[in-house]
């Protein structure tokens, strides 16, 4: 049992929400209320903090904003949760990662078309929650929306996922390191009418 332990839910609608791990000990078979959720929303992403973290949220159209936890209030569990991003339009959340406290890493951002970058997480300012966050790659027809966004902090290796069922294994140093705006490199090379879907980093 760890009391400083907390759940972090995210939302594809930018709704973030903190509870103790320790809400969670005895789980029904049936399961048990996570969060509440609003209509047409869901729940795509968890992870477990230390109550002094910070956490990173990506969207699809290519913003992202770093704050830290302690300005998410613990809740219980059937609370709803609270705005994590300011969302513009059809945007959506594509990825969300805990970065801890004093570590130093870059942020990996993967594109629907194949394309992949990576940068120095200090180029990302902390900001205040709820904000639209600043540019985290250049979104354009070639590369597609984002698809993942993933904290690394040391060398690795990506498996790409298409959604037609492609895999490709690369080295986490074949990523270009690039400023927040630039649009990447390609990863993958897909095939008509197919998208990246995710990634996977061992």
């Amino acid at each position: 049992k760890n009391e400083r332990a907390y759940l972090i839910m995210v939302t594809e609608e930018g709704v973030i929400k903190k509870t103790p791990l320790e809400d969670f000990e005895n789980i029904r078979r049936t399961g048990i209320i996570a969060v509440n959720l609003k209509k047409g929303d869901v729940l795509r992403w968890v992870g477990i903090s230390s109550g002094i973290d910070e956490v990173a949220l990506t969207t699809r159209e290519g913003q992202s904003i770093r704050f830290k936890e302690s300005q998410i209030r613990a809740m219980g569990r059937s609370a709803a949760g609270v705005r994590a991003v300011r969302l513009k339009g059809s945007d959506r959340v594509a990825g969300f990662d805990i970065i801890r406290k004093g570590e130093a890493g870059k942020l990996l951002v993967v594109m629907e078309n194949g394309f992949a970058k990576q940068t120095a997480l200090k180029e990302y300012k902390l900001q205040n929650r709820g904000g639209r966050g600043v540019k985290a790659a250049k979104v354009t027809k070639k590369t597609g929306p984002i698809v993942a966004a993933k904290v690394i902090h040391e060398e690795a290796e990506i498996f790409a996922l298409s959604a037609k069922g492609q895999i490709i294994r690369t080295a986490l140093e074949n990523v270009r390191i690039t400023g927040r705006a630039a649009q990447g490199v390609r990863i993958m090379n897909l095939k008509s009418n197919d998208r990246l879907a995710g990634v996977v980093i061992m």
